[in-house]
Parts: C-alpha cells; sequence; structure tokens
C-alpha cells in the first residue's frame, strides 16, 4: 500500500509539474510545438553520457563605422558528463584546446605552445558559468552542454515561434525562433528519432550593429569510443604556461545586465 500511495503522489506531483511548465510556456507565448520540441531535444542530450561533434561557428564583430566583420573557425567537441569537456578549434584567430577534466579548465595554444590552467569545479554546468564569467571562455554552443538546456535556453524568453520544417544538408529540421529582452536566438532541430540540434543562432539585440554567433553542428556521434585520456592535458615539451586573465567584478556585472 505505501508503494501505491508513493507511485501515486509522485504520479501527482509529475502532473502538476508538467502542467506548471505548460503554464510557463504559456504566459510567454511560446508555440506549443516549438516548446515540445525544444523539450525532446534537451533531454535527448541530457540522456547521453557522452557524445562528440564537429561545429562550425562564425561570431560577428561590429567596427566603430558600424561594419560587420564575420570570424569563422571549426571545432570539435567532446563531452563526457558529469564533468569532462574537450574542445578542439582551429581557425584564424587561434588554434587552440580547451580542456575540462572535472578539475581544472586547461587552454593550449597550439601555435604559441602557451597554456594556461586554473582550478574549477567538479560539473560541467557549474564549470561552463566559471569559464564563461571568470575567464570569459566558451566552447561553441555551450548553452546545449548543460544537464537542463531547456531551462537555460528559456531563462529570459518572452515568445517562441515554430516556424517548419527546413533542408540542413543531407537533414530536415525543425526551425524555431525565440524572442527575448537582450537576445533573440533560433534553433533548428533534427526530425524524426535523433533531435539534435542541426543549427543554432544568437542575435544580441541590445548591442549596436546586433552581431550574431551561429553555429552548424555536423557529424554527430552519441556514443563516441573516446581515448581514456582524451580530457586530460598534459604540457608537450618546449611548452610554457602562463596566467589565467581573470575577469574583474565590473566586467561580470556588465555581462550579466
Amino acid at each position: 500500500m505505501r508503494q501505491a500511495i508513493t507511485m501515486a503522489i509522485a504520479a501527482a506531483l509529475g502532473i502538476a509539474a508538467c502542467d506548471t511548465a505548460r503554464g510557463d510556456a504559456t504566459a510567454r507565448k511560446v508555440d506549443p510545438k516549438a516548446d515540445e520540441l525544444l523539450r525532446k531535444m534537451s533531454a535527448a542530450l541530457a540522456a547521453m553520457k557522452t557524445l562528440q561533434f564537429d561545429a562550425e561557428h562564425a561570431i560577428e564583430y561590429v567596427t566603430k563605422e558600424g561594419q560587420k566583420l564575420q570570424f569563422v573557425a571549426r571545432s570539435q567537441v567532446s563531452v563526457q558528463r558529469p564533468n569532462k569537456v574537450r574542445s578542439d578549434r582551429i581557425g584564424p584567430i587561434a588554434d587552440m584546446t580547451l580542456y575540462y577534466d572535472g578539475k581544472h579548465v586547461t587552454l593550449f595554444g597550439k601555435r604559441t605552445l602557451f597554456y594556461a590552467t586554473m582550478e574549477a569545479p567538479d560539473n560541467i554546468d557549474a564549470a561552463i558559468d566559471f569559464a564563461r564569467d571568470q575567464l570569459g571562455l566558451d566552447a561553441p554552443a555551450a548553452d546545449l552542454l548543460y544537464a537542463d538546456a531547456y531551462k537555460g535556453l528559456m531563462e529570459n524568453v518572452q515568445s517562441g515561434t515554430y516556424i517548419g520544417l527546413e533542408p540542413m544538408g543531407d537533414r530536415m529540421c525543425h526551425h524555431l525562433a525565440y524572442h527575448g529582452a537582450t537576445t533573440d536566438w533560433q534553433i533548428w532541430i533534427e526530425d524524426g528519432a535523433h533531435p539534435l540540434p542541426c543549427r543554432y543562432v544568437i542575435t544580441s539585440t541590445d548591442v549596436k550593429g546586433q552581431p550574431e554567433l551561429e553555429v552548424a553542428f555536423t557529424r554527430w556521434d552519441t556514443a563516441p569510443n573516446l581515448p581514456a585520456n582524451n580530457f586530460d592535458f598534459t604540457p608537450p615539451p618546449g611548452a610554457t604556461q602562463i596566467p589565467f586573465v581573470k575577469r574583474n567584478a565590473e566586467q561580470i556585472k556588465e555581462k550579466k545586465l
């Protein structure tokens, strides 16, 4: 009987939580189909113990004259939950690898042979926040690596729209668009049994020129055979350690406003 009562309470709480979540989405004027697809994508990503993908990303910079410049790079990102991330980046500005081994964040420049290491929190969510806020570092589309990507993505959303199915390479992907107070973003989610991200675009509407970050995802591997030392950094011969330049309190405050 106690087991039956416990299951009944759990079921009731589950229904209540689900109804509350749907109510929040309605209050935000989010299309139910867009909300459902985003939840499915978040759940699919959270369920993967290990994953790997390639990301082609372009970040815009707006000059004083209002001209937009795009800087393009590509990365291979590997994740092992709950506390390991690696991002290998190649691009015109930097050719480097970001390591997070559950204890430290390390950034290694392959051209310069400089590296910096700092102690970090013991889980991916906290490590992403630490790297962003304290060090100004970010893996491509790190928003999607949180244990609950849906919660983070929806934090400041005011409205969301389902646009429709669109082709992305050899995949058909659902196009969703969201509007917030200072940021608009769009995401394309693969149709079918594997609701994985195809493309992600963030527009900073509170910045002059409204610069964008675009990330295209390819070569998803939901069960990669990663080497045991994949997330560990060992300085190569000739490498020089330098300190991280931590962001000061004013920079962090300005970023969060």
